[in-house]
């Protein structure tokens, strides 16, 4: 009985030394290292590889970044619109925080609604609402064909 007393309390001691969060995940019951939710928070960029060509996405910082860091990474087939961006529609929904940018700059990363996702090759004026996800420097034009786009962390 004193062993397995002993072998609780180092365990114990263990857990709180290393700080190591551990919790139940809702939707399919399996045990996550919360840790690892806050380092995706403290992320300020990812890759987008496109046409065998790798960018660097900087993000913001909000719920919708990092709902979307959570799904990746992902593989998209991207289709064009307008001549200026590339969107595809995403399985989930995201937590919104919309604004109305009125500019659009070249690389920005914007959330359309609640799952769509758009990568802006060209700049222009705009009337719509979009959630910010961040800004991709000297993104190339990407054409007006569709395009796959990986996304990595």
């Amino acid at each position: 009985m004193k062993k397995i007393t002993i072998i609780l309390v180092f365990i114990i001691i263990f857990f709180l030394i290393t700080g190591c969060k551990i919790k139940k995940d809702e939707n399919n019951n399996k045990e996550i290292d919360i840790n690892k939710k806050e380092s995706d928070k403290n992320m300020t960029n990812i890759k987008v590889i496109i046409n065998d060509k790798t960018y660097i996405l900087n993000l913001e910082n909000n719920k919708t970044v990092y709902e979307l860091i959570d799904i990746l990474p992902q593989k998209f087939n991207m289709n064009e619109l307008n001549g200026n961006e590339k969107y595809i529609y995403l399985d989930k929904s995201l937590t919104t925080n919309t604004y109305y940018p009125k500019h659009i700059e070249k690389g920005d990363v914007m959330l359309f609604g609640d799952n769509c996702l758009v990568i802006f090759y060209k700049s222009f004026d705009t009337s719509y609402s979009y959630t910010k996800i961040g800004h991709i420097d000297n993104i190339d034009d990407l054409g007006s064909s569709n395009i796959i786009a990986k996304f990595e962390k």
